[in-house]
Formats: C-alpha cells, sequence, structure tokens
C-alpha cells in the first residue's frame, strides 16, 4: 500500500505517532531528496527509540516525476510504500499529486495522512477572520509573469496566501509597498522553529520591520482581502454596473488577473 506522509516543517516532534509508525515499517520510501529524508528518519529514530527497518530510498523530484512515474509498476505497491515531502504536506507546493492520479489510475490502495502545512499555519496565525482564502503558493520570480500573478493575488477577493524565499521576500514586500500600501498583511518565517518571526500590519510597516531583521529563512505572507461595507467586490458587481465595456474590462482585468484585452473580448461575447 501507498501512505503519503506529511513531515515536520520545524519542530521534530509535530511528527504524529502514525507517522512514525509508517516511517518505521515502510520498505520503500519516495522523496525529494533522499539525503533529507535519511537525515530525517535517522533524527526520529534517535529522538523516539523506534527501530526502523532497512529502506529503499528513491529520489522524485519536480524534474523527474514524470520519467519515475512511467517506470512505476504497480506491482510494486503491494510493498508498504510511503512517499515524503522534504517538509509540510505531499502535493501542496511539493510533489506527490502525479502518485497520486498514478494510484488512482493504476488501483493502487493509497491514503494521504493529515499534518502540518505551512499555508494552513499562516492563514490560522494571520488573525483574518475570513473562512475563503486562496493559496497562491510561490509567485515567478520575475518580469510579466510575476507582475500578473501578483495583480491577480491582490485582486482576488480573498484573503491570499503566498510562499516565498529569503532571496525573495524583501521585494515581495517592496512590491506591496510600491501598490497597495496600506493593504493589511501578515508575515511569518521559519514557522514552528526556533527563530519564528511574526508580523501583522499595513505593507508600508511590513517594509520598515522586514528592513530589521535578518530575513533568512522560509516565509509566508498572508494578504488580506479588499471587501467593502457591502462584501466582497464581484466581476458580477461590475457588470451590473452596465459601465462603458473598455472601462469594465480595465475593472475586471484588476480583479481577476487576466489581461484587458482577453476581459474586453469576453464581454463582447
Amino acid at each position: 500500500m501507498l501512505h503519503f506522509v506529511p513531515t515536520p516543517i520545524g519542530n521534530l516532534e509535530d511528527i504524529s505517532l502514525r507517522s512514525l509508525a509508517l516511517l518505521a515499517t515502510s520498505q520503500i520510501v519516495f522523496c525529494e531528496d533522499t539525503r533529507v529524508s535519511k537525515r530525517l528518519i535517522n533524527l526520529l529514530n534517535d529522538r523516539n527509540d523506534i527501530e526502523f527497518l532497512e529502506k529503499e530510498f528513491i529520489s522524485m523530484h519536480s524534474h523527474n516525476e514524470d520519467k519515475i512515474i512511467s517506470d512505476l509498476d504497480p506491482k510494486l505497491f503491494e510493498k508498504d510504500v510511503v512517499y515524503l515531502s522534504d517538509a509540510g504536506m505531499p502535493s501542496i507546493s511539493d510533489p506527490g499529486c502525479k502518485l497520486v492520479s498514478f494510484a488512482q489510475l493504476n488501483d493502487v490502495a493509497y491514503e494521504v495522512l493529515p499534518g502540518a502545512s505551512a499555508s494552513l499555519l499562516a492563514y490560522a496565525a494571520s488573525g483574518f477572520c475570513n473562512n475563503q482564502f486562496l493559496f497562491f503558493g510561490f509567485l515567478p520570480h520575475k518580469g510579466k509573469d510575476r507582475k500578473d500573478a501578483l495583480d491577480k493575488a491582490l485582486n482576488s477577493g480573498f484573503v491570499t496566501i503566498i510562499y516565498e524565499s529569503p532571496h525573495r521576500v524583501q521585494k515581495l514586500v517592496d512590491e506591496l509597498c510600491k501598490t497597495v500600501p496600506t493593504r493589511e498583511v501578515f508575515l511569518i518565517k521559519e514557522a514552528t522553529k526556533l527563530h519564528e518571526k511574526k508580523f501583522k500590519g499595513s505593507a508600508l510597516l511590513a517594509k520598515e520591520w522586514i528592513e530589521s531583521i535578518n530575513t533568512k529563512g522560509e516565509w509566508v505572507v498572508v494578504l488580506d482581502a479588499i471587501v467593502s461595507e457591502l462584501g466582497v467586490i464581484t466581476i458580477e458587481d461590475i457588470i451590473s454596473l452596465e459601465l462603458p465595456k473598455k472601462q469594465a474590462s480595465k475593472l475586471i482585468a484588476k480583479i481577476s488577473g487576466q489581461s484587458v484585452k482577453e476581459c474586453y473580448n469576453q464581454l463582447l461575447k
């Protein structure tokens, strides 16, 4: 059987008893980085005094995932097999989804264990009391793709969660200051780890704060939604105003992240 086992995002004590039991008895381990997974299993072994069986480790990451899966024999999963992310939930900004699809298509029994996810932790810690949110993962690194993705995140109408690296978090905050300086944001660095840090306030204040600290570590940024007194502004609200199509398409582009031309053509239809 195949089990997808979430791993701690920082604090090793967050591993579940069930995850420990499966890691101990598994025969084959699919993982992003065999070095990271072997080190994690050794640490868990030392801390929990559990005897782990000898295992075969198979590296499966974003660059070789398709090749590995194309060569898989479903009979392999007659053994006890686990998939591990380097940290957090498989398939959430990590490989794993294609292996789930393989299991579904080949009638391989599988189960996903619940566990830590930096996105949900950050949302819960943000204090933005909205039952709906969007998860954007990592934005493109640069250029028009990044600008378009950020515009879409900022104008989604929902609380939005973004992952960012230590090398680009300053850039992201600078971009927020230029476009939405008063938007309330929540930032958390190194969640669950020894040097965890949190901040909540306007984008302008976030810029002052982040310039005063060491940005090394993994970041999650949560953007508050734009909400009017009547609620979230939707595309339907804009259409109902019966504005000129060019003006309406510009507003819809801001909310949807699509180009003005795409929105205009859709309105013509």
